[in-house]
């Protein structure tokens, strides 16, 4: 039986591009057969070696797979951690597979292993899978076969299998099998110093494409690769900068400095670990891929110019010696090349057989010379101890270590008679040594020195202390050195400890850094001896513990970098960490947009207009870029700005024939066309003013004038016209000022003349550039101007599909999310459970779902085992109401939230698997015979792609475009007894039985009346009868106690808010065809007084609000609800207060006639106050007025069906300088995470700031004006309150807490404390 985990397909698919590029370099088998041979089967026994053997019956030759030889199998003679088995195939092999058994027929097997490789069998490396150092899972029982096939292919001559764990009731038994095919290369050996030019045919090569290949190894972080340049200053420079590799390309600058071509790009990291690195660079024209290792890099170089031009030769190895000065300053490159490929150029097989020079200056050889080093590798748990020359006087250490950790344990030694210890740290990068010094008393001895040291580059330490003295160098720097001439005596100990300290030592009494080292060695020197590691190794120096020799296992865990958007990547030995400040993105990889995707998102959160960050494609790669949202209109308008100037002049002293106007927008254009392809319609304004300059030169020559728009494509179309039409507005209107031609400018006039229009073919916006043609005359002028582009709707935001019975879905290609995926969506349902979407693959598998009424659950599997993420909601989501789900997945972690609920997230396994492998297609719904989702699914996104499921439910049986019900979720934001109106694709506010208007009904509609205007609304119009308007206007529908055949009313509800100086006055007034009226009026005290007079009593009924004045020029409220007797009165945010009118009154409102605002002119007779107050008239502000459900000033400004029944005497002009204060403080910045103003917003986009026009200065010195104001309000109510106070008919009941109040104002404060009381500036300019 043979068990096959996780195939490495994508790796073979990358073996097979690979050695199509390189053939000639290797010999490989035919391409019909595989690189799957068996290579260890064959072997002699001498091919094998161990750590040790229990027995000769289980030595390491008899460890074949299926082979029952010996004992069946190899054991080492301890079951630990230290046992390895090694196996030579004679020569390089290229290995794909690995195969395990335990040994025949007993209780040993291997449970996990490592596999490491070598050319030399020396410098061991460990096989690397998914970012990390891969331990392998073994065998279940002795014999069956375990088989992985790699996820890449090595190359090797040595393989060495390191047992991690094993049977717990047997011992480690092993048998092998190693699959793959023969390897061969030319391999050329660069000493430092010596070049290989190829030399070109014709002197000189101008390429347009070019594909070089290579692989190297080397233990030297600096070196160039190759080198090639143009005398016309074009180059192409392959090296090596810090272990890191870089790619320097020119392609051509002009001396004038408007093109540069410079580009450098830079890939990999610990590149000197001296094993093979394969680069291949692929370029055609200014597009690259730079391949290194199986990471593939794309890039575009700068400059405008697409071919590379060399002279003479390219130099393999270093810089020629004839090139410039300043270039010889570089390394030449030291160490190892095979299968050097340039250009079709076997450059390594040419070299073999003596068709190229090398420099006469260095060495040429054809076999890789291998370092002398012996690096050693500490975990955590590790320590190394080596001996030295004790009782000498002089204390001397050196050696080379890399490290990602910035603290750690370097070295600790004891000095002998007990003179003290020394103690070398790496701490916060820098390296400290402390030596404590106990001769007379205690003392200690602190030296620190270097910065930057954790950045996982090899750094020499080298520290000489003795009597009175002691010296560190980083570096090799002796200029930075640091001594220090402290008293000290020296005399040195036995035991030298590296990277830890043995446990049972570590109660000595000293002061041990407290994290233990993670890293690598090398040149370890004591006592100025290097330390023979292979000797500790073998157990015949020092001592050891969980350290391996000749080996280090440093991962760049930030190359390639997870972190999204520009995160910075910082790491340390066993993770990784994503800063992701100033980014605009959040989460473990800056993978997620902390910004709304688009206006509409916004709006429905209840933002109104103004600017606003958004993200476009939310996780993808578009950054964020600032609009203008205008939610004032029933549709949200996105706003993208330029900075090209209306009415920008072109021509008159131009000389150019053309003139070209660059607009440069605030977004890139990739930016603005996701705007515009999501929209439902764009729109963007153009007009050509002209004066002797012809536009489109119709109709029949060719455009004078032409405009670019989205890919660069040239439009002769212009506003108002179309795609494939060259006119303008007026030839498509044929109202062109001369008939003959079809645009106004084409007649040539000499006086001005206009074309103008709007461009709305979306798929050619924005305008990019206006490109001016007929200006070069005598007497030629013209003006462009340009609009912003305006984009209205978000499809994406409302795509939605409902699912109506439980086995139907939808299918889509397979969802790409191999490290980082994100999938977000709205859905509401009525059911208790259902799968909303899967992917599968062979093993792997991507699951959300409805587990039940209150639990979504987001599941998992990358090859560790099943995730499963549950988040629980206190309520009920099958409620018919629209719930979020975000669920993300990275190689960090993975997250899932509902709603507004916490954030549920697991960590992700330090090892293990890491890519989501899936081949199936995407079902969202029913998917494997699982209970489908019932119910609407809207807005799905994954990795930024909105799929669009109204387009697939069209031809999907069991399944609906569009959903309906946004009101049960939305509805709430219809303010001010708006209505919710339902929509395809989306909802609306109708606000018409308002007295507000704007997108949820919250803007307050108000006029200011002068001295003597007034209004009457009718409440009978010519043609109508009473008893329908009644039934339609004064009568609330809903309301099963009011009848219509008298025409009376029983109750009312009046509301409005007002500003005024001036009293007294005549607010409104309810008059008659009776004697019965209501009257809402400003005294000559400033207080306010409402009088009822419904017949049954002499005198009309009067409340008076006496406790304020009203007539403060401050806005106030007032809302008065009655029904029968009872009255219900709240002013400004004064408590409600009730009153009853006499038993005598009647209960019911005879007869309505008219509505008057501002002044009361009426026929017949009119209370003698109410006449007093009369004249002159209302002056100020009158806001949001509604009379049951009649609002006649809104009637009056905006044309209804009402709009008939309103007369008025003056001029009315709209002002919401009436309109009721804020009684809810805005949301401050801290809290509000999508609002920003620009005074604040500081996260990077390209292209240029726009500002919102809102000056912080300006709103700073209106607060504080608007506080000494309110001040000395507060302080006259004081005086007023007590100076002019009377008695009326009736009195308002003081706030609670009035006792303890120094003012009426104060009283309401201390009742509310969420009382705010402020004045917009547009609320007072009537006052200006």
């Amino acid at each position: 039986m043979v068990v096959v985990t996780r195939a490495g397909c994508r790796a073979a698919l990358f073996l097979w591009i690979f050695s199509s590029i390189s053939c000639r370099a290797r010999t490989t088998l035919p391409a019909s057969q595989k690189c799957d041979e068996p290579l260890v089967s064959a072997l002699p026994h001498s091919s094998f070696s161990s750590s040790s053997s229990m027995t000769s019956s289980y030595v390491p030759g008899y460890a074949k797979l299926n082979k029952r030889g010996g004992a069946g199998g190899w054991s080492p003679s301890d079951s630990d951690h230290y046992q390895w088995l090694q196996v030579d195939f004679g020569n390089r092999k290229q290995i794909s597979a690995i195969a395990t058994q335990g040994r025949y027929s007993s209780s040993d097997w291997v449970t996990q292993y490592r596999m490491l490789y070598s050319d030399t069998g020396r410098n061991w490396k460990p096989y690397h899978q998914d970012g990390n150092i891969w331990a392998f899972p073994g065998n279940t029982n002795s014999d069956n076969v375990v088989r992985h096939d790699l996820q890449h292919p090595v190359i090797a001559r040595y393989v060495r299998i390191v047992p991690l764990d094993w049977n717990g009731e047997g011992q480690i038994g092993l048998r092998i099998e190693v699959y793959g095919c023969s390897y061969w290369a030319d391999v050329i050996n660069f000493d430092g110093h010596v070049v290989l030019p190829y030399r070109f045919r014709n002197k000189k090569m101008k390429t347009l494409k070019d594909v070089i290949s290579l692989k190297f190894k080397t233990s030297e972080s600096e070196g160039v690769i190759f080198h090639g340049e143009g005398q016309q200053g074009d180059y192409i420079t392959l090296e090596l900068k810090k272990a890191k590799l870089v790619l320097n390309l020119n392609l051509g600058s002009n001396q004038l400095g408007s093109i540069y071509g410079h580009t450098s790009v830079i890939t990999g990291s610990l590149l000197d670990d001296h094993h093979w690195h394969s680069i291949i660079i692929e370029r055609h024209g200014r597009n690259i891929n730079l391949t290194l290792d199986r990471h593939m890099q794309h890039f575009r170089t700068n400059g405008e110019f697409d071919y590379l031009d060399l002279d003479y030769e390219i130099t393999f190895g270093g810089m020629p010696f004839s090139g410039k000065p300043s270039s010889n300053s570089r390394k030449n490159f030291k160490g190892c090349m095979e299968s050097i490929n340039y250009n079709g150029n076997n450059i390594t097989d040419l070299a073999k057989r003596k068709k190229l020079e090398p420099s006469n200056v260095g060495n040429l050889s054809f076999s890789c010379v291998e370092p002398h080093t012996v690096p050693v590798f500490f975990n955590a748990t590790s320590y190394l101890e080596v001996p030295g020359r004790p009782n000498q006087d002089l204390f001397s250490v050196s050696f080379l270590f890399r490290t990602w950790n910035p603290n750690g344990l370097l070295v600790f030694s004891n000095f002998a008679d007990d003179l003290g210890n020394v103690e070398i740290d790496i701490n916060e990068g820098k390296i400290s040594i402390h030596i404590n010094v106990t001769q007379v008393k205690k003392n200690r001895i602190d030296i620190s020195s270097g910065s930057g040291l954790s950045d996982g580059q090899w750094h020499e330490v080298r520290f000489l202390a003795k009597e009175n003295f002691a010296v560190l160098t980083i570096d090799g720097d002796e200029a930075s050195a640091v001594r220090t001439n402290s008293p000290l005596q020296v005399k040195t100990g036995v035991e030298y400890f590296f990277g830890g300290f043995p446990i049972q030592k570590n109660d000595s009494g000293h002061s041990l850094f407290q994290h233990s080292f993670q890293g690598c060695m090398q040149f370890i020197h004591v006592d100025d001896q290097l330390v023979d590691l292979h000797a500790v190794e073998q157990g015949q120096l020092g001592s050891f513990a969980n350290v391996t020799i000749d080996m280090c296992a440093i991962i760049d865990r930030c190359v390639p970098n997870h972190c999204e958007h520009g995160g910075k990547c910082t790491q340390t030995w066993d993770s990784f960490k994503c800063t992701c400040d100033e980014t605009g993105y959040s989460g473990a990889t800056c993978h997620n947009s902390i910004y709304e995707l688009s206006c509409e998102a916004y709006k429905h959160l209840g933002k109104s207009s103004n600017y606003y960050w958004i993200d476009p494609d939310g996780s993808g790669a578009l950054g964020p870029l600032k609009v203008y949202c205008n939610m004032t209109e029933d549709k949200v308008w996105t706003t993208v700005y330029h900075d090209l100037q209306m009415q920008t002049s072109v021509g008159g002293s131009s000389l150019e024939k053309i003139s070209v106007l660059q607009l440069n927008y605030s977004a890139t254009m990739d930016q603005i066309s996701a705007i515009t392809r999501s929209a439902e319609y764009c729109e963007q304004f153009i007009s050509y003013s002209c004066k002797m300059s012809r536009l489109l030169n119709t109709p029949e020559g060719n455009p004078y004038t032409w405009w670019v728009g989205k890919a660069n494509e040239k439009h002769y179309y212009w506003g108002g016209s179309g795609p494939g039409i060259q006119k303008c507005a007026c030839g498509i209107e044929r109202n062109c000022t001369d008939p003959k031609y079809y645009c106004n400018c084409d007649a040539d006039y000499k006086q001005w003349r206009k074309d103008t229009g709007m461009l709305s073919y979306k798929e050619h916006l924005p305008v990019s550039q206006v490109v001016v043609g007929d200006v070069d005359r005598p007497g030629s002028e013209a003006k462009v101007s340009v609009g912003p582009v305006r984009c209205q709707g978000d499809r994406n935001y409302w795509n939605a599909a409902s699912f109506v019975t439980s086995s139907s879905y939808l299918h889509f290609s397979t969802f790409q999310a191999e490290t980082s995926a994100d999938i977000s969506f709205y859905f509401k349902t009525s059911a208790s459970d259902g799968v909303f979407l899967e992917n599968l693959g062979n093993t792997d598998f991507i699951k959300l779902e409805l587990k039940s009424a209150t639990e979504v659950s987001f599941s998992f599997d990358v090859g560790n085992g099943p995730v499963e993420i549950v988040v629980r909601s206190p309520n009920q989501l099958n409620d018919d109401q629209w719930h979020r789900v975000n669920a993300e997945r990275n190689v960090k972690q993975a997250s899932l939230q509902v709603d507004q609920l916490p954030v549920e997230v697991r960590k992700a396994p330090t090892e293990g698997h890491t890519r989501l492998e899936l081949y199936s297609q995407l079902y969202v719904g029913a998917a494997g015979g699982q209970r489908g989702f019932l119910g609407c699914i809207r807005s799905l996104r994954m990795n930024g792609v909105t799929l669009d499921l109204e387009d697939r439910a069209k031809v999907t049986p069991g399944v609906k475009p569009g959903c309906s019900g946004h009101c049960t979720s939305y509805g709430m934001y219809c303010a001010n007894g708006g209505k919710c109106v339902e929509k395809y694709n989306g909802y609306s506010c109708d606000c018409s039985r308002t007295a507000y208007d704007g997108p949820f009904c919250i803007k307050d509609v108000g006029a200011f009346f002068e001295e003597g205007m007034w209004l009457r609304y009718n409440f009978h119009s010519p043609g109508t009868s009473m008893k329908d308007l009644v039934s339609r206007t004064l009568l609330s529908s809903t309301d099963p106690e009011t009848t219509a055949p008298d025409f009376n009313l029983n109750k009312e509800e009046l509301s409005f808010s007002f500003s005024t100086t001036k009293s007294p006055c005549v607010l409104l007034y309810i008059s008659s065809y009776t004697q019965d009226f209501i009257a809402v009026l400003v005294k000559p005290s400033g207080n306010l007084q409402i009088r009822y007079s419904l017949g049954g009593t002499k005198e009309p009924s009067n409340i008076d609000v006496d406790y304020r004045n009203m007539a403060n020029g401050q806005p106030h409220t007032v809302n008065i609800t009655r029904s029968g007797r009872d009255i219900a009165l709240q002013v400004d945010h004064y408590p409600p207060t009730s009153y009853s009118l006499p038993t005598a009154s009647d209960i019911q409102f005879n007869s309505p006639k008219a509505l008057f605002l501002g002044k009361v002119i009426e026929i017949g007779k009119i209370d003698q106050d109410i006449y007093k107050y009369n004249t002159p008239g209302f002056t100020g502000c009158l806001s949001r007025v509604q009379f049951n459900q009649i609002a006649p000033l809104k009637a009056a400004l905006r044309p209804t069906n009402a709009s008939s029944h309103v007369h008025i005497q003056g001029e009315l002009v709209e002002s919401n300088c009436g309109a009721s204060p804020l009684t809810i403080p805005p949301m401050s910045a801290a809290t509000d995470p999508w609002h920003l103003d620009s005074a604040s917003a500081d996260f990077p986009y390209n292209g240029q700031a726009i500002g919102d026009g809102v000056n912080r200065n300006s709103a700073i010195i209106g607060g504080v004006i608007a506080v000494v104001i309110f001040t000395i309000l507060c302080t006259l109510v004081f005086l007023i309150r007590y100076m002019f106070r009377h008695k009326g008919t009736y009195h308002t009941n003081e706030a609670k807490g009035a006792e303890s109040a120094e003012s009426a104002d104060a009283a309401i404060m201390n009742n509310d404390p969420n009382f705010t009381e402020t004045i917009d500036e547009s609320k007072k300019e009537w006052l200006i």
